[in-house]
């Protein structure tokens, strides 16, 4: 007989939740990049400008992570992400009633408000509820949901799009939603009425958010712009100075929004800086393995997509089992073999050619996808873990700062050789060329995260 939900571990009830809302995000986010062709058709824009339609959100969600993360320090993890979730379930409608292209980047824009409320809080929110000796667990679980959320993404945008319209893709948050947001209205635990003397660091927000938002865009529109171009070096210089400002400010406010003592732990700050070599890779993979398998080698969207596939499917099966390892025997060993076994991946790519087989192009991504597996979650936990019960907002909105950083660096980075390359020659040989370079460039960053690794402990 099935045992009714009060008999369940309360704990359990929230990594529901919180996997609930995980999915739902993760799968907007991917969603939208596979039918942003149609959109342009049906909204008459061009490549350039819609194009703005995920960097909008990206440059949002990125720069109010550590604000929001913070916010929920103050205010209660479970009283923001309920927020992030009204704000994010009703941008999405909107999303789907957009006339232009212009309103719907406006309206992507505060959906990425919502978003952030919900990543900046839900790790928070699992450290809490779950013990020590559980946390990998928990937050290798809450991987999962992240990894088959991207897995599905693809295929059900696709379908979506075909059956319906590409309104659809934004519509069905309204439903899965309304779900999340009852589950964690009723599963989580309320926040503690603890009364907060600390007080909400505006003038640093301020400061990250323009300093962040100028260097992701720097390096999010520099191949298009040109690196060396008048702007994107003023937006550099705008980041430097800002983020110089920044830790000048923080280093001297009584409630800082960042607490920059977090990174005196050598744990806290080897977790963090080697997440960010660890999305560099990722995304670098993402970014260049679809120019391979359908540019490079003559493959249809839907097969590249199925053999694009493996990776994530990887990494859902193996987050929560590397998780629940490193809560026996530390975290320290499964992350750096993770970034070993990610390092081997992506030197293997770098033997791929034209005439290799597919079957050797899936195993490649699989050993990737098995060490980003075995990496994140016991990372994820020893950066948590690292940080004192009042700043884990702030651990968890730096836990999802760097994944964006890594994101956009290994996006710009990959972006950067592959438009180098195609510049002089455009043909197959090329691009497999380039894509060489820049996966032998992310397999240098793997190899410095595997070092950090051994920090741990």
């Amino acid at each position: 007989m099935i045992r009714s939900i009060n008999q369940v571990n309360p704990k359990w009830l929230v990594l529901l939740a919180i996997g609930a809302s995980t999915f739902m995000s993760a799968l907007d986010t991917s969603v939208v990049n596979t039918v942003l062709p149609v959109i342009s058709r049906s909204l008459g824009s061009n490549v350039a400008q819609v194009e703005w339609v995920v960097t909008i959100y990206l440059l949002i969600v990125s720069g109010l992570l550590l604000s929001f993360g913070r916010l929920g320090d103050l205010l209660g993890h479970k009283r923001v992400f309920l927020w992030g979730f009204g704000i994010f379930i009703t941008a999405s409608a909107l999303c789907g009633l957009s006339p232009t292209v212009g309103f719907l980047i406006l309206f992507r824009g505060i959906q990425a408000f919502g978003a952030a409320m919900l990543a900046s809080n839900s790790p928070a929110i699992l450290t809490k509820n779950f013990p020590a000796t559980q946390r990998g667990q928990a937050l290798g679980l809450q991987a999962t949901m992240t990894y088959l959320g991207l897995t599905v993404a693809p295929s059900l945008g696709g379908w979506l799009t075909d059956l319906i319209s590409w309104r659809a893709i934004f519509y069905i948050n309204v439903p899965v939603g309304l779900l999340a947001l009852l589950l964690s209205w009723t599963l989580i635990p309320p926040d503690s009425d603890e009364k907060k003397e600390e007080r909400f660091d505006m003038v640093g927000a301020g400061l990250f958010l323009a300093g962040l938002i100028a260097l992701l865009t720097a390096l999010n529109q520099g191949h298009a712009w040109g690196w060396g171009s008048v702007w994107n070096l003023g937006l550099f210089g705008l980041s430097l100075s800002a983020l110089a400002v920044f830790t000048f400010v923080e280093s001297r406010r009584l409630f800082p929004m960042l607490d920059l003592k977090l990174f005196r732990d050598r744990i806290f700050t080897s977790s963090a800086l080697s997440a960010i070599t660890n999305y560099i890779a990722i995304f670098s993979i993402l970014f260049l393995f679809p120019f391979y398998l359908i540019n490079g080698r003559g493959l249809s969207p839907a097969q590249a997509g199925a053999i694009l596939t493996i990776q994530p499917v990887i990494m859902a099966i193996i987050a929560p089992i590397s998780g629940t390892l490193s809560d026996r025997i530390g975290t320290k060993i499964p992350c750096a073999i993770g970034m070993a076994i990610m390092t081997a991946g992506l030197l293997w790519m770098t033997r791929l050619s034209l005439e290799s087989s597919l079957f050797e192009a899936g195993l490649s991504l699989g050993l990737a996808g098995l060490g980003t597996g075995m990496f994140i979650s016991p990372n994820n936990s020893a950066l948590m873990g690292a940080a004192p019960r009042n700043r884990q907002g702030i651990a968890a909105g730096i836990l999802a700062t760097a994944r964006s950083v890594g994101m956009v660096l290994g996006v710009g980075v990959a972006g950067a050789i592959l438009t180098t390359f195609l510049a002089h020659d455009s043909s197959p040989v090329s691009l497999t060329q380039a894509a060489h370079l820049s996966f032998f460039v992310a397999a240098g960053f793997t190899t410095a995260g595997a070092l950090l690794s051994f920090v741990k402990e």
